[in-house]
């Protein structure tokens, strides 16, 4: 059933590039508050199917859902938050701009308060007023993380959230992770870290644009699968 049942619904949603299929149609559900792993190898279809999800790409065919919202629309944009594999910033903007810009966009008070509070969990609190652009590989995806989290969200989807990370990193993001979830947030992680999946309650193991498994990571061997 579509509608506000699910915090992400997709239907037979599927992606080409050309004659060149980069997601098979898919059919999957998500409830509020769940939290799913997707696992895959590069070009398995993971980063296509959460950036349709964030209304980044437009499917070839279905549709995706946010809570009863068709993805890409104004309402469904504010219920989720994106955190891309490769992080994007505005040349000229500081970190701190950056942060106000986000927070202002989506009506968060005392929006600086938690900017400080997140970068300093990030370890990054000294760089505020830095240019992300100049920032290496790791510091630009700690920026990029307290961009995700400084505004609210009902729907979280992550894609790649290691690449990079120092090991403190990879805790605070975690942290702030569990703690979405905590808070009732949906949660969606799409990597190729096997390893990662091994506590979720949930995997969907995607390979060449299609579903392979979904389903208790415990019961079968997501190596093989994929």
């Amino acid at each position: 059933m579509t509608g506000e049942l699910w915090a992400l619904e997709t239907v037979e949603v599927r992606k080409d590039y050309g004659d060149r299929p980069a997601l098979q149609p898919t059919s999957l559900t998500i409830s509020a508050g769940e939290r799913v792993v997707m696992v895959g190898h590069n070009g398995s279809g993971k980063t296509t199917l959460l950036k349709m999800a964030a209304g980044l790409l437009d499917p070839t065919g279905g549709k995706v859902i946010v809570h009863g919202r068709p993805s890409g629309s104004a309402a469904s944009r504010r219920l989720l938050s994106y955190l891309g594999d490769t992080p994007t910033f505005y040349d000229d903007l500081s970190v701190r701009e950056h942060l106000e810009y986000v927070a202002r966009l989506h009506n968060v008070e005392q929006w600086e308060e938690r900017s400080v509070r997140l970068l300093d969990q990030l370890g990054i609190g000294d760089r505020i007023d830095d240019l992300p652009t100049r920032f290496s590989r790791g510091m630009r995806q700690k920026a990029a993380i307290a961009l995700a989290f400084v505004r609210p969200f009902s729907v979280l989807l992550v894609d790649e959230p290691f690449v990079g990370l120092d090991e403190p990193g990879r805790v605070a993001l975690m942290s702030l992770v569990a703690t979405a979830q905590n808070n009732g947030c949906t949660i969606v992680v799409a990597t190729h870290e096997l390893s990662y999946a091994a506590d979720a309650p949930r995997v969907i193991a995607l390979r060449e644009g299609s579903v392979a498994y979904d389903g208790d990571p415990t019961t079968t061997n997501l190596h093989a699968l994929i």
